[in-house]
């Protein structure tokens, strides 16, 4: 019987993470997906770029649409971000799937975003505009368009950090507060419009550092340990932020897909709230 139980776990614990590992889809596992109708193909790329070239079959999502004017880059209400959605052809029933240039900002972004609102399959396209280009797939100027649905907010409260949450993690050893823009930045040695410094007491891991040259997401194994080095473990809750969190995003999900770590929110006022009022470290 306790050998039963056993063996039930571990098939349980590996469902999990393949679960979460689902969430990292390679270009050979989205084309086989690509033409089910409740798939939807997202560019979340600059409207520019998207004008120029995309994926075949995809549709366009700006993250900057989703934002209110004030504090700079934070998110809109959940009911107007569910309008744009569904207006877009966009439900939380769909499989949804992000790509970006490469860089993993923008998918990141909006891969947080809708994990937020509850969406239940969102998945990012390892490798991006690059991967797609290097198996010599489809590519178009056309623009496409999908019937408008209705995309329904069951928000996950988990994902996201207020300012109160943050003053709090940096001041307790059970949480850490992670900069994730580059280490000049978190310095203060680097030109920006804010003061220049970080949240006292946060640590820096640039987001470019969970992916590869390559644009994909590294292995389980290389995240564990850079995430490990940094202090960034399990049993901790992390808090991401950068100017506007649009980069923690990309972290966020190395740390909840490929890791399944369980405590993880992205502050979403980032510093550009919390300039307005607090002070910064250098």
């Amino acid at each position: 019987m306790m050998k039963k139980m056993i063996l039930l776990a571990f098939v349980c614990f590996l469902g999990m993470q393949m679960t979460f590992a689902q969430d990292v889809i390679s270009v050979k596992e989205f084309l086989k997906i690509k033409n089910n109708d409740n798939v939807v193909l997202v560019s979340t790329r600059k409207a520019t770029d998207y004008a120029k070239v995309h994926i075949d079959g995809a549709i366009h999502v700006n993250h900057k649409d989703l934002y209110k004017a004030e504090p700079k880059s934070t998110l809109k209400s959940t009911a107007e971000i569910a309008k744009i959605l569904g207006a877009k052809g966009i439900s939380n029933n769909n499989t949804i799937v992000l790509y970006d240039n490469g860089s993993g900002k923008y998918s990141g972004r909006v891969y947080w975003i809708l994990k937020y609102l509850g969406a239940k399959d969102v998945k990012v396209l390892d490798g991006h505009m690059k991967a797609w280009r290097m198996a010599r797939k489809p590519v178009t100027k056309n623009p496409v368009k999908r019937k408008a649905t209705t995309f329904n907010v069951a928000i996950n409260k988990a994902a996201i950090a207020d300012m109160v949450q943050v003053k709090k993690a940096t001041n307790s050893a059970a949480a850490v507060v992670v900069d994730v823009r580059s280490a000049d930045e978190y310095k203060g040695i680097k030109e920006s419009k804010l003061p220049k410094g970080h949240i006292p007491n946060s640590i820096n891991l640039e987001f470019k550092n969970v992916m590869t040259s390559k644009s994909k997401l590294k292995s389980k194994e290389e995240l564990q340990a850079l995430f490990t080095a940094a202090g960034i473990t399990k049993d901790k809750e992390v808090i991401l932020y950068c100017e506007s969190s649009v980069r923690a995003g990309i972290v966020y999900l190395a740390l909840k897909s490929a890791l399944a770590y369980p405590k993880v929110k992205v502050y979403d006022g980032a510093l550009f709230e919390w300039t307005a009022t607090e002070t910064v470290q250098k």
